[in-house]
């Protein structure tokens, strides 16, 4: 019989729902060395909590994290709470030997990654695993342009210009939401989707980002604050609140070979709903993704006849593309939760296997210095600042 690895995830909002989608259905479909279980799920409100669980599949709910960490029935911490809450959480239960999935940013300081990143190394040292969530490596289209990347098929890279857009901060009148506290937060778009397209341009590239020059912007300073008891049919009250965390970021990199890059993260790009679009172009040739069109790759073969060229569009769903074998037949596309469950994949099988799962502690860590530097250097006129000052 396949071993139990039991699973108590912390947080039940947005991410909660995807993780949970992630732990129910990848053993239906992969064979994992590990059987996980979906033991307690924890929130601070107990009514709320248990209908998440009931919903979602876990065994039981739980509204104290503590005791949850300290219990012998769990093997897994997975952290979904806002970024305020990742550092505290993540490094108690590593101490106290629980394998631990933390979503992205991995935090909302440089200093809080910092001993996240060190609680994981000591802890490893015990074989105990963790990683990050940058759930985007696991769509199969991004893993088959980093696996062209590195074969070589688009030569040296050159240039890449990867941005993140969304809307759904359009209307001024948007309430408040922890996402716009920076306290809660660490900080807006820069950190929320901006860590996506950098940790996704490094990722495909197989290059860190070693210096920035940015500038951060505010579009909208102040909103309505939501009612008592809001919900989905909640109202704004009259009091306002202040944005304290940017709604737009424009930054540009320099990669570890030299190649520049081009970022933009922003929640106010009207008609974009999540486009997550890179474009790495090299001296053979060049890849790009479109996350609105995610079971799509574009490639452009630079060695072939002036007569046959063109970006080439590669529907990724065949048995060969990675991740695909076990889900449909050719053509029968996969979309945004499938990601969570190849992400579980792969962090069940690292734990099986004793390896170090990637993302990594340490990777977090750099892709947090990055979103330090973005930010000091707007705050220095757009100064180029290396990210790992």
């Amino acid at each position: 019989m396949t071993e139990t690895l039991r699973i108590a995830m912390i947080g039940h909002g947005f991410m909660g729902a995807a993780h949970s989608q992630g732990w129910r259905v990848a053993p239906r479909f992969f064979d994992l060395p590990l059987e996980p279980e979906m033991t307690v799920v924890v929130g601070r409100n107990a009514a709320t909590v248990e209908a998440s669980a009931r919903k979602w599949g876990w065994a039981e709910s739980a509204t104290d994290w503590r005791e949850v960490i300290a219990r012998d029935d769990i093997d897994v911490v997975d952290v979904v709470t806002p970024g305020n809450t990742h550092a505290e959480i993540a490094i108690a239960a590593l101490e106290a030997g629980k394998h631990v999935l933390c979503e992205k940013p991995l935090a909302n300081s440089v200093a809080e990654a910092e001993a996240m990143a060190a609680a994981a190394t000591a802890a490893a040292a015990r074989g105990i695993r963790s990683m990050v969530g940058f759930t985007y490596r696991r769509v199969p289209a991004t893993t088959f342009a980093r696996d062209l990347v590195a074969a070589g098929r688009i030569g040296e890279i050159r240039q890449v210009r990867a941005e993140y857009l969304q809307d759904w901060l359009m209307d001024p009148e948007g309430p408040m939401t922890w996402r716009l506290d920076k306290d809660l937060a660490g900080s807006g778009a820069l950190g929320d989707i901006g860590a996506h397209a950098i940790d996704l341009t490094e990722y495909i590239t197989g290059q860190r980002v070693t210096s920035v020059s940015g500038i951060l912007e505010t579009l909208v300073s102040e909103r309505p604050l939501l009612g008592e008891g809001i919900g989905l049919s909640g109202t704004a009250s009259a009091e306002r609140g202040t944005v304290t965390v940017d709604d737009l970021a424009l930054f540009t990199g320099r990669l570890e070979s030299g190649a520049l890059a081009s970022f933009e993260a922003t929640r106010f790009r009207t008609g974009r709903k999540n486009a997550l679009r890179i474009e790495v172009s090299g001296s053979k040739g060049a890849i790009a993704f479109d996350l609105e069109r995610l079971n799509e790759l574009e490639f452009y073969d630079a060695t072939l006849p002036e007569t046959g060229l063109g970006f080439q569009r590669i529907l990724v769903t065949e048995h060969d593309h990675p991740y695909l074998a076990p889900w449909w037949p050719t053509g029968h596309m996969l979309g945004y939760e499938h990601g969570f469950s190849h992400q579980v994949y792969d962090f069940v099988t690292a734990i099986s296997e004793g390896t170090q799962p990637r993302p990594s502690f340490d990777d977090g860590l750099h892709v947090q210095r990055v979103l330090d530097a973005v930010e000091r250097s707007s705050a220095a006129g757009s100064a180029w600042v290396r990210a790992d000052d």
